[in-house]
């Protein structure tokens, strides 16, 4: 018979309606209905597709401009000679290939790593009787049989059970077990972490026993959702990447065109075609930051190195400056924001409140605590200090280890347990030490007090009288106002149930004594709201994004001092993606969202022009995270599914390593940017020396082989040493760079042309004083070879800084960089003194006073700078926010 859509509302239906459409009666489905409906809906397996072959996947990173260039760039220094360039080239491009080869094939890990999380069996009862069978054949109708303990195989509604509670929280990011029922929904907008009555592939029965029929197999479950949402998800360019591949078309168009006329003017002008081609080409490579690569993967691979030591690993190379970038944090609650974990905070006992921090020991409360840790089911191994149960029933045996209140080991016998149910939301136990027996009881604190006729205080028990329970709830109101969850603790001597204690408990409740209130929740991180206040200076924008409930995430923002709007998933369904994007920045807190939430909440930020970083543990964040611009799982919670959907992992689960991952991101980036401004003012001498040189009535100032050296020596170790620059001051005390903004504002584009105009007049200069009467042309253009090298020596300090002196504190923080500057030094008086040296870079020896004027000439491009910086203009905010 044809299956019913409901449009995935089941939880609308009554059990036997569900059996009914289902077609299963309370027998299961027969095998001609089972072959029906596989053949119709396919194998209870997540959906894949075929993967890229390997080599599409290879070639694919070449697709960018930059990379193109830098390939040409490399091929062109093969063409005139200098091989070591080309290597470097080639194989710097070949290894960022191999990086981004690697990271795209994470994407098939991930759905492996999904698929690995779910049921591999399944107990069904069938026409043909009970069975176990794999739980891929399983199909829609199909009668499930599921006990404490077991995986959810598929997606079901629950038709008959007893206090059932599952976990979910790697689906719906519910922090605690959920109490499930049989009952029907039959009302709009059921968020899905509250349809109760549902049970959802991957999640685990952790009390009572179950029956469902299935309702959803394979794509159709929510789990499925997912694994379509993480296909989905796929890896757009960083902010840097964007921002270099626009540096490199407009670097490739001024290029092409200077290049062009300085072919065209010297072939005018006479010169030999062989000579002119050279000339074209070496301007080609020059106009080209080649290094830039290399330049930036050992920034990200430094910045890697540190943050690993922080408890950060970064998994992708270009994560690490996505972090610089970010404006806006999506965090999740649980185990990131809070300590992921139920905790006794606070409790009302003996007529007063009382606070608990820490791991401190409660101190006269032993008694009062004694029904916590005889009334439980959680148990606590002595020699590993772990407790195993429910998150609650742990808290508060925790609480009662700490208070001193345990039961000496081997001292009590349970004589007879009342388990908690979803209907009596109460527990009792009686116990005997072998000389009196206790009736412990704990659960909602309504339905203990109407057993209690008493209250523990500090000099014996008092009446529990109309004043008394006035006080009692407002204290309840209080711990419920801060998004406790309250339980209630209460006693009595037990002698007169000691003769029936296999009877049933619940015959005999009554006459307890009220000890103690108990309000659990699951704390922030310490250091989370610093962390926090840290984002909020530095313009980071911090969202809470949970499947908790919407008052319990709204207080624990206040706590961590995030204040705002918050929303809920129903609230989400109602904006289409426009609203969305217009309120995602104002709201503060998104709860009870499900996994297609949080991937429209990242993709609204990220519409509006934010650097979205998304931080979670379950699998209903992992297609957020691939959404996201970088992705940060947790280490130790997190699921082999987030991890592999994360760009970065954190080893400790704090958000604080997130704040200091952004800090390092900054540091990367601010370092990546100077190096392209010294290599744009590098590049923009060069280019405008060649070009102004026949304009002036001047012969060429630099042979192809004097401009590849300098793209040697320039690109090479000053560059590589600015990797190593400390962090300047401010850093997160400002906003980040804005995802649209250039990679170099036009204010510091201006000023870099200044630059290079400068060092172009200079060299020229050089070249016509020294070669002005047509005689000894080697040295003119040795010296103006040597000017130009010691204009670069000395701009590196330009590049190092925005509006501040160059020359302040910061100038030595850097001893790699000092050394490198000495080095190159080195190299240029190999090159011009040196007689192999002299032959390939047709240069000549110069004088101590020639060097001396070279010297001062390049020192020039640094003086006149700090001149400008004193008498004409003070660092602004906006200076030191871009470093620009």
């Amino acid at each position: 018979m044809p299956l019913p859509d409901t449009g995935g509302d089941w939880h609308r239906l009554g059990a036997d309606q569900v059996r009914i459409r289902l077609g299963c009666g309370t027998g299961g489905l027969s095998a001609d209905e089972i072959r029906t409906r596989r053949q119709r809906f396919g194998f209870n397996r997540l959906a894949e597709k075929p993967p890229r072959p390997a080599w599409a996947v290879f070639l694919d990173q070449f697709r960018n401009l930059l990379t193109l260039m830098l390939l040409a760039a490399g091929l062109l220094a093969g063409l005139v000679g200098d091989t070591s360039d080309m290597v470097v080239v080639l194989a710097v491009t070949l290894f960022n290939a191999i990086l981004g080869y690697a990271q795209e094939r994470r994407a098939g890990r991930m759905l492996g790593a999904l698929k690995a999380m779910l049921a591999q069996k399944a107990r069904v009862r069938r026409a043909a009787g009970e069975a176990v069978i794999a739980a891929e054949d399983l199909v829609p109708g199909d009668l499930v049989l599921l006990k404490a303990g077991d995986r959810v195989p598929a997606d079901g509604r629950l038709v008959d059970g007893q206090d059932v509670e599952a976990d979910e929280a790697a689906l719906t990011g519910e922090s605690e077990p959920v109490a499930k029922t049989a009952e029907a929904l039959d009302r709009d907008g059921v968020p899905l972490a509250e349809r109760i009555n549902m049970l959802f592939m991957n999640a685990v029965v952790t009390r009572g026993r179950a029956e469902m029929v299935v309702t959803g197999t394979g794509p159709a479950t929510e789990m499925g959702k997912v694994a379509a949402l993480l296909d989905a998800a796929g890896e757009g360019p960083t902010p840097l990447q964007e921002r270099l591949d626009q540096l490199g078309r407009r670097l490739a168009l001024i290029a092409a065109v200077v290049v062009g006329f300085v072919l065209i003017q010297g072939l005018l002008a006479g010169e030999p075609l062989g000579r002119m081609v050279l000339t074209a080409v070496a301007l080609a490579v020059a106009a080209i930051p080649e290094g830039l690569p290399a330049v930036v993967t050992v920034t990200l691979a430094l910045g890697m190195v540190r943050m690993a030591g922080k408890g950060a690993v970064v998994r992708r190379l270009a994560a690490v400056e996505t972090l610089g970038s970010t404006s806006v944090i999506c965090s999740d609650k649980t185990g990131t924001l809070t300590l992921g974990r139920m905790t006794a905070l606070e409790a009302w006992a003996v007529g007063r409140s009382h606070v608990f921090s820490g791991d401190d020991r409660p101190v006269g409360l032993e008694l009062v605590l004694a029904p916590a840790g005889l009334c439980t089911e959680a148990r606590l191994n002595p020699a590993t200090g772990e407790a195993v149960g429910d998150p609650t029933e742990v808290a508060l045996l925790r609480l009662a280890e700490r208070s001193g209140a345990l039961p000496v080991p081997g001292r009590w016998r349970r004589l007879a347990e009342l388990p908690f149910s979803s209907d009596r939301k109460l527990m009792a136990t009686l116990d005997s030490d072998g000389e009196a027996c206790r009736l412990s009881v704990k659960g909602a604190p309504d339905r203990v007090l109407d057993l209690c006729d008493s209250v523990l205080a500090g000099d014996g028990t008092r009446p529990l009288d109309a004043d008394l329970r006035r006080v009692i709830a407002a204290e309840m109101d209080a711990m419920g106002g801060r998004a406790l969850r309250v339980i209630a603790l209460a006693a009595r001597s037990a002698e007169d149930l000691d003769a029936r204690p296999d009877e049933d408990l619940a015959s005999g409740l009554g006459g307890l004594t009220l000890h103690a209130l108990v309000g659990l929740a699951d704390p922030p991180r310490p250091g989370a709201a610093d962390a926090i206040a840290t984002c909020r200076a530095a313009g980071i924008m911090v969202k809470m994004i949970t499947g908790d409930h919407r008052v319990t995430a709204g207080a624990v923002a206040r706590q961590l001092g995030l204040d705002g709007e918050v929303v809920s998933g129903t609230d989400l369904d109602a904006m289409d993606d426009t609203e969305l994007a217009d309120r995602a920045p104002a709201i503060t807190v998104f709860a009870r969202v499900t996994p297609e939430h949080k991937v429209r909440i990242v993709r609204a930020l990220k519409a509006r022009g934010h650097v979205a970083a998304m931080t979670g543990d379950g699998v209903n964040d992992a297609a957020a995270l691939g959404t996201a611009d970088i992705g940060v799982a947790m280490g130790r919670t997190g699921s082999d599914v987030t991890r592999e959907a994360a760009a970065m992992v954190l080893t400790g689960d704090d958000f604080s390593t997130v704040v200091g991952a952004v800090r390092e991101g900054r540091i990367i980036t601010d370092n990546i940017v100077k190096f392209v401004r010294f290599q744009l003012s590098t590049n923009i001498g060069a280019l405008l020396a060649v070009l102004l040189a026949p304009l002036a009535g001047l012969p060429v100032p630099f042979s192809p082989i004097q401009i590849l050296w300098v793209n040697i020596i320039m690109d090479g170790p000053p560059a590589m040493a600015l990797a190593f620059d400390p962090a300047r001051r401010g850093l997160m005390d400002q906003p980040p760079r804005r995802r649209d903004a250039p990679i170099l504002p036009l204010s510091r584009l201006l000023r870099l042309f200044g630059f290079g105009l400068l060092m172009a007049l200079g060299t020229l200069a050089v070249l016509w004083w020294e070669g002005g009467s047509g005689q000894d042309m080697v040295r003119a253009r040795t010296m103006a070879f040597t000017t130009f090298v010691m204009f670069q020596v000395f701009n590196v300090f330009n590049a190092r800084v925005g509006g501040e002196s160059a020359l302040g504190r910061a100038a030595l923080a850097n001893g790699k960089l000092w050394a490198a500057l000495a080095g190159i030094v080195v190299l240029q008086a190999v090159a011009v003194h040196w007689g192999p040296a002299q032959a390939l870079f047709h240069t000549t020896d110069l004088e101590p006073a020639e060097w001396g004027v070279a010297v001062a000439l390049g020192a020039s491009v640094l003086v006149l700078e700090e001149t400008r910086k004193l008498f004409f203009r003070q660092p602004s905010e906006r200076d030191r926010m871009s470093c620009n």
